[in-house]
């Protein structure tokens, strides 16, 4: 059995650029997990003591604060520096984007629409950069554009790791019902590159193993998209979780990675796939 990587997978420039911070300044604390990968998280701990808050109260009993990629509320933000906290902030720029847009569009009398995940840190963070959180709708479908209040004028975002075609749903959706609607792809380029290339690679592979945290969206995104064109796909935070029986009379085997997952890891996927190759072989001669 072949094993093929994808032209372009796993950490994005964010992600690089928050883990480099990360490590510039041990000892300090994330407000919540920095990336959506346990693993990596761990490894900082461990090498650099980072540790990890998960609330606004436990934040406020730590003097150095490293933001997470996700970013954090505007509220939460201000409050934390007026506390004088030391504020390391490893927000993602692609993040730090369509919060600015949020802010700026809202000032100017536009009702708001977020693509993306109510739940999600990023969207939080992003909503919450609305003049008027009233006036700040997040939603996933284009049915839950119908019962909407919003005015003549409209900006868009998105979260920075949707799928470009279901934006597109929804801007579609609101250009046939709002007078104005102003679009802001928001999506990250690394989303696409990534998405693209596991798509492609996909098509060919008999199995197909995506690699990153379980509660990444970008990760479940690959893993979803890989599905669609690979029915043997799966999702796996580490080499641990990978199963023998998933590559037994396969051919050809692509692996992805979303974009919290370092290439250490990676690593070490393929190294347990090329070991279980081994070992089927041997079995069978």
């Amino acid at each position: 059995m072949k094993i093929r990587l994808a032209s372009s997978y796993g950490f994005c420039y964010g992600v690089k650029r928050a883990i480099k911070i990360a490590e510039e300044h041990p000892s300090s604390a994330t407000y919540g997990p920095l990336i959506h990968n346990k693993d990596e998280i761990n490894r900082l701990r461990e090498h650099f003591n980072i540790g990890l808050v998960e609330s606004f109260e436990e934040a406020e009993q730590v003097d150095s604060i490293v933001i997470r990629t996700h970013g954090i509320p505007k509220e939460e933000y201000r409050q934390l520096k007026a506390e004088g906290k030391e504020i390391i902030n490893a927000t993602c720029p692609y993040v730090t984007t369509p919060q600015q847009i949020v802010e700026k569009m809202s000032q100017e009398g536009y009702s708001i629409v977020i693509f993306g995940d109510r739940n999600h840190p990023e969207i939080k963070g992003v909503v919450s950069y609305a003049d008027d959180p009233r006036d700040a709708f997040v939603v996933l479908e284009e049915s839950e554009l119908e019962e909407l209040p919003l005015k003549s004028k409209v900006a868009i975002v998105a979260q920075t790791t949707r799928k470009p075609a279901d934006f597109m749903k929804i801007v579609n959706a609101l250009v046939l019902r709002v007078k104005e609607v102003r679009v802001f792809n928001t999506i990250c380029n690394a989303t696409f590159e990534n998405q693209d290339a596991a798509a492609e690679l996909a098509r060919e592979a008999d199995v197909m193993i995506v690699i990153g945290g379980k509660h990444s969206s970008n990760t479940k995104q690959l893993h979803s998209i890989c599905k669609n064109y690979c029915n043997d796909s799966y999702l796996v935070e580490n080499e641990s979780e990978l199963d023998p029986a998933w590559f037994r009379g396969k051919e050809l085997c692509g692996v992805s990675a979303g974009a919290s997952t370092p290439d250490w890891i990676v690593q070490n996927v393929i190294d347990r796939i090329r070991e279980i190759n081994r070992i089927e072989k041997e079995l069978a001669d």
